[in-house]
């Protein structure tokens, strides 16, 4: 790995794409530095600690919550976004023609997810303001005509769509998938004061566990991660004008996570939006209004027993979900057909359909459920060894981490092996 790393930094193209994302990081950092007037930081540090929730919000934001930063939002309105768009084009005939149309589409589907980023991006500036006041944070008057409330609003949307435009340059410009690496910079951010915080009061024994149960889910991660299911292809020969090409073997890699964290984090963010707008009724005047916020504040949080099955489900389900977004057997099938290839033993065409639908089913269940263990995993370690919540890193963000940095890896080693293509086939 370090020589690869040491490789690509000798190649100029490759160089300069690596610190090209370092700039757009440095840039996040910044941003999540420029505090948005009006608040009161003391108090704004008892809310937090008392809310399990926005403490996770914070590490995503890469602690732009925890001093309220223009950033503060973080991706959460364009994940919901996309979210929102993945569920649209499956039940709207315009979007899932759109999204057969290759690279044009697609292009269009991104537009529209973020020209919806901006309308949530604003109810959710809103209502998090909305309860900040409730909770004495906001120095300021709280209306809605009032300038002070007005600059607020605008000031964060304007950092959430800053984050959303910065993650699309380094989709574009840099190595790698910008939300992910937005994500990405955000949890290591927080690293080092977590790991203050853990080896203030050291303890033998927690330390022996920590590196342990590190050393072991690392491991895991990657084997499960790089763990692919490989269909063999044949190829018949063909003839093209006056010229026979003959027919080849190879093989369709299916991935056993094809999702990556995406399932993840489309979960925590379903999981957020209903203990965020519970949160803002919970000092309601009107005592049915304020009895139900309260109980759906209590229902979600992290350590009960409803909140990890429902986290544990919704991983399951968002795994499933956004593999079939991902990986169509149909369109493979049909591409198969064209190029004249088949899969030994399966007729061309519907059977071969059938065959990779069910191929994907399995193995997307094993992603799946790897996927589940590891989000629900660390609330269990914690309530056992109560010494590792101090880490304040859980296993989505060990996911998010490990991910990040083995895509980086086999994405610049790609970039290599096409820059000496021409020496491989000497």
């Amino acid at each position: 790995m370090f020589d690869s790393l040491l490789n690509a930094l000798r190649a100029p193209d490759i160089r300069r794409r690596i610190l090209y994302v370092l700039g757009i990081i440095i840039v996040f950092r910044f941003l999540a530095a420029v505090p948005v007037p009006g608040i009161d930081r003391a108090q704004l540090a008892t809310f937090l600690e008392g809310n399990p929730i926005f403490g996770l919000l914070n590490l995503f934001s890469g602690g732009g919550l925890s001093s309220l930063s223009i950033v503060a939002l973080g991706m959460n309105p364009y994940i919901n976004s996309s979210i929102i768009m993945n569920l649209m084009t499956g039940v709207i005939p315009r979007l899932q023609a759109l999204s057969r149309e290759g690279e044009y589409g697609r292009n269009k589907i991104n537009q529209y997810t973020r020209y919806l980023t901006v309308p949530l991006a604003l109810l959710q500036a809103y209502g998090f303001l909305a309860l900040l006041n409730s909770q004495n944070v906001l120095t300021t008057d709280f209306q809605l005509g009032s300038f002070e409330t007005l600059t607020q609003i605008a000031t964060l949307t304007a950092g959430a769509i800053a984050l959303m435009w910065l993650g699309e340059l380094i989709t574009e410009k840099g190595i790698g998938n910008g939300i992910s690496f937005i994500i990405f910079a955000g949890i290591v951010s927080q690293a080092p004061s977590a790991m203050g915080a853990f080896f203030a009061n050291p303890d033998a024994t927690a330390l022996v566990l920590f590196a342990l149960i590190a050393i072991a889910a690392v491991s895991v991660i990657i084997y499960i991660q790089e763990g692919q299911r490989r269909i063999p292809i044949q190829y018949a020969s063909r003839v093209r004008g006056r010229r026979m090409y003959q027919g080849g073997q190879t093989f369709l890699p299916l991935r056993v996570n094809q999702a990556g964290v995406i399932p993840i984090i489309f979960a925590v963010s379903i999981l957020l939006f209903p203990q965020q707008i519970a949160s803002y009724f919970t000092s309601s005047e009107v005592d049915i209004v304020r009895d139900i916020a309260t109980g759906v504040r209590d229902f979600f949080v992290q350590t009960s027993v409803p909140y990890v099955i429902l986290y544990f489900l919704l991983v399951i389900g968002f795994t499933y979900f956004y593999t079939a977004f991902t990986f169509k057997p149909d369109e493979t099938a049909e591409q198969l057909r064209k190029n004249g290839g088949f899969i030994p033993g399966i007729r061309p065409g519907r059977p071969t359909q059938d065959y990779l639908a069910r191929v994907v089913t399995r193995i997307t269940f094993a992603g799946a459920l790897f996927l589940a263990i590891v989000a629900v995993a660390p609330t269990a370690i914690g309530v056992i060894v109560p010494d590792l919540q101090a880490l304040g890193l859980g296993g989505t963000s060990l996911l998010i981490v490990v991910s990040v940095v083995v895509e980086t890896m086999k994405q610049i080693e790609a970039q290599l092996m096409m820059r000496n293509y021409e020496g491989f086939i000497r």
